[in-house]
């Protein structure tokens, strides 16, 4: 058990750490839904969901694992959740939450049995950081078709929306959202989302239509319905568990549990290593019982009716201001709590002031791009071919399938098949199964 005398830290320290934590990553309860809810799932009800699911895998985070991290509902996963699976395959969002449930059970399996490192060792880290980047990409389009700036065109196959009201009052929150996360400024995506919304009120009232919608369907009108209610629990336990074990609903618990997985991964080693909470193995401190909590969230979240929760990159908020103890994700995740009362105020907040966070998030989601050696085209290639084609195909299942066949097809035609893992020879046959799948 750590002290945090021992840690070198003070409880105002972590306090203070924890609330930063917090702003650098509040905004995922206002952007988790809007992302949901074009999925089917009721807005106030996956507000709910995200808040406790933000609350309980942050506390055990914090009480558990004894670590500075924050546990939320993830970014990427919400738009694989709503785009590839609900959307892009038409899978009911009920039976797309038991794929949810399915993927969190293998996550608790690996977890348990501690077989992390063979399956990092599976996959090559240059397609992980591309799989990444791609779907910081993924994100980025959303935002910009959300807002719509990214329109469909005939002849183009996309173009530029029209300069409405409604995206030039996107283009002003994304240029302040811009500035202020460019000065690290704490909170700058939920201010950005704030300043957004207000900007966007006078839309309907002083110009533009009143009825313009987003092309996700959520209006942009900006109407005011009170401050508090009751939670809504109408996303509660609204799960098809036997319909997801489906075969044909295989990949994508698949997909859910690769991406879960080794977004854990990355965001333990990368906090962990940033803020020098390290065990005496170089390892990243308490990874077995970090990776427990992760799963047992990843698990929880499909019952409260969300997408699954994951470890947040936005923990080196609170650990760059000296956060060292399970304390910071305690105090974190009890911030979350008052806003199960907030639903009518927070359901103000329009697609337009959603987007700018969306395409900031996106921007944070890239960093791994510079670790891809492009001048190693064996690896550069399938990289490029996963990061592409994730956002071009709007679907985060093709980019990883492609990544990996193009991968095995290269190394094997350059005469380097000792490269590929025997795990990664079995990803590449599912790979192709999921393929004709889809």
């Amino acid at each position: 058990m750590f002290s945090l005398r021992s840690l070198g830290t003070t409880v105002k320290t972590e306090v203070l750490a924890g609330i930063a934590t917090f702003l650098a990553a509040m905004y995922i309860i206002v952007v988790n839904p809007s992302i949901l809810s074009s999925a089917g799932v009721p807005f106030a009800g996956a507000l709910t969901a995200t808040v406790l699911i933000s609350f309980f895998g942050s506390v055990m985070m914090g009480l558990y694992a004894r670590n500075p991290i924050l546990v939320a509902p993830g970014m990427g996963i919400n738009a694989l959740f709503t785009y590839t699976m609900v959307l892009g395959a038409g899978i009911e969002w009920q039976t797309a939450l038991g794929c949810v449930f399915w993927s969190g059970v293998l996550f608790g399996l690996l977890a348990l049995f501690n077989v992390r490192r063979y399956v990092v060792d599976a996959i090559p880290a240059t397609l992980r950081h591309a799989i990444a980047c791609g779907i910081g990409l993924f994100i980025t389009v959303i935002g910009l078709v959300n807002a719509g700036m990214l329109v469909s065109n005939p002849a183009t196959v996309v173009g530029l929306g029209e300069m409405t009201p409604t995206l030039v009052t996107f283009l002003i929150g994304l240029g302040i959202t811009a500035i202020l996360v460019a000065k690290r400024m704490q909170g700058a995506l939920i201010l950005g989302i704030i300043v957004t919304t207000l900007l966007a009120i006078p839309i309907g009232r002083l110009w533009g239509d009143a009825s313009t919608m987003s092309p996700t369907g959520s209006p942009t009108l900006v109407n005011f319905h009170g401050i508090f209610a009751w939670p809504d629990f109408g996303a509660l336990w609204q799960v098809d568990f036997v319909g997801a074990l489906s075969v044909a609903y295989w990949p994508f618990i698949f997909v859910i549990l690769f991406t879960t997985f080794f977004d854990a991964m990355s965001t333990f080693i990368g906090v962990c290593q940033a803020g020098n909470l390290l065990d005496q193995d170089g390892e990243p401190r308490n990874i077995r019982r970090s990776m427990m909590v992760d799963a047992f969230s990843a698990l929880i979240s499909a019952p409260l009716g969300t997408s699954p929760a994951n470890a947040y990159v936005e923990s080196a908020a609170g650990i760059s201001q000296g956060g060292r103890s399970g304390l910071v994700a305690v105090v974190a995740g009890l911030l979350f709590l008052p806003f199960l009362f907030l639903s009518p105020l927070l359901s103000l907040v329009p697609a337009i002031a959603t987007a700018p966070a969306l395409i900031m998030v996106g921007v944070f989601m890239l960093s791994p791009i510079r670790t891809i050696d492009w001048q190693q085209y064996d690896d550069a290639i399938p990289a490029f071919v996963a990061m592409l084609l994730i956002p071009l195909t709007y679907s985060i299942t093709h980019g990883v399938v492609f990544g990996f066949l193009t991968f095995v097809v290269v190394k094997v035609g350059v005469g380097k098949s000792q490269e590929v893992r025997p795990a990664m020879w079995v990803l590449f046959f599912l790979s192709i199964l999921m393929l004709f799948e889809g």
